[in-house]
């Protein structure tokens, strides 16, 4: 009988139990992922905390984790044909998985799909639906047939993989979404991984001004940005942003702003005062509110776009690795901590700032 499988079950908001699953059969068009790392985000955050509830589909218990990368370590013969995968393989998973018949799915848009009766998504299903094992915060993960996967480079060390997840929402939110081209202006208000992330991909892609802010206990990502290639970092706490932004561009502002900002509500307001006329926004944190005195006339009136950014998909997740594999920059050190499988709930408490002394960007579970 096949061991049971080890993982970080959520009962409910701030409560975690490390149990055992069944592991369950591999039939001919699935797998088993042996996890070997996998990243926390903000919305882990969320997700503990509880502030996920009634916002999205959430049922408990569930085992959370959405960023997980692992080697393939059961496989059936048609998902191994399929994925063009064998036992051993390295593989970065992504969080959606596709229902492929619904309208969204059909025209590419996969991060919308409403085809399932419940939100599928990994690290959110929950433990009543077989075979149970559908997070990152376990041993082993199970591999639906639609699963999205990406073959991981032998040259890219798992822990260091998992960076593919928010590098990936950098691309996207950063350059693909907003079209950023050589020799734009970009503002990213927030400094988290997905922050610092966007600003790399920025500057990949042939961005002339790369401008990142955030608040004065940011200091420690402000200055990785810069690190990392950021061109410029704005402590908010001590510099009026709008009139040093009119400063630094030479009054023509920012062609491309990104507010990555969580709960607070003042960066929406203020990218609008950022981005030139005919410029782009594109809003990719959750603030859980509405936005007070949302200034739609300037929108109208400067013929602004305004974009809202939903997860991420294959193009660049794809891109994220190879931007990874080409080690241009120093991306490990996004990495400030790493925890065994048992320290689930204090690896989120870290990254949320809840753990005095401790200044977290990136944070990975290693099972």
């Amino acid at each position: 009988m096949p061991e049971p499988v080890v993982a970080v079950v959520q009962t409910g908001p701030r409560a975690l139990e490390l149990v055992e699953l069944p592991r369950p059969r591999v039939g001919r068009d699935d797998a088993i992922l042996r996890v070997e790392a996998c990243g926390i985000c903000g919305t882990d955050v969320e997700q503990y905390r509880g502030e996920l509830d009634g916002v999205i589909d959430l049922r408990y218990p569930l085992v959370p984790g959405h960023e997980p990368v692992g080697v393939i370590d059961e496989i059936g013969s048609d998902a191994a044909e399929r994925w063009r995968l064998a036992p051993g393989d390295r593989v970065a998973v992504e969080p959606f998985l596709p229902c492929g018949g619904c309208r969204y799915c059909l025209s590419g848009s996969y991060e919308h799909c409403n085809g399932w009766a419940q939100m599928m998504s990994y690290g959110f299903v929950p433990t009543a639906v077989a075979p149970s094992i559908w997070g990152g915060y376990a041993t082993h993960l199970y591999l639906h047939p639609k699963a999205v996967l990406h073959k991981v480079p032998a040259s890219i060390a798992p822990h260091v993989a998992v960076l593919f997840n928010p590098l990936g929402a950098g691309v996207r939110w950063g350059v693909t979404l907003p079209r950023t081209t050589l020799g734009a202006t970009v503002v990213v208000l927030g400094p988290g991984q997905r922050g610092i992330a966007a600003a790399v991909a920025a500057k990949v892609a042939g961005a002339r001004l790369v401008i990142i802010t955030g608040l004065g206990r940011d200091r420690h990502k402000l200055d990785l940005a810069l690190e990392l290639g950021a061109d410029v970092a704005i402590d908010v706490e001590l510099e009026d942003l709008v009139p040093r932004v009119r400063e630094l561009t030479g009054g023509a502002m920012a062609d491309v702003v990104l507010d990555v900002t969580a709960n607070a509500t003042r960066p929406v307001v203020d990218a609008v005062d950022l981005v030139r006329a005919g410029g782009t926004i594109v809003l990719g944190g959750l603030k859980g509110t509405e936005v007070p005195n949302f200034p739609s006339d300037k929108i109208v009136l400067r013929g602004i776009t305004v974009i809202g950014a939903r997860g991420v998909t294959a193009d660049g997740y794809r891109e994220a690795l190879s931007i990874i594999e080409q080690q241009r920059f120093p991306l490990e050190k996004l990495q400030t901590h790493t925890f065994a499988l048992a320290d689930a709930e204090l690896a989120i408490q870290t990254l949320a700032g809840e753990i005095p002394g401790e200044h977290a960007i990136n944070v990975v579970i290693q099972p």
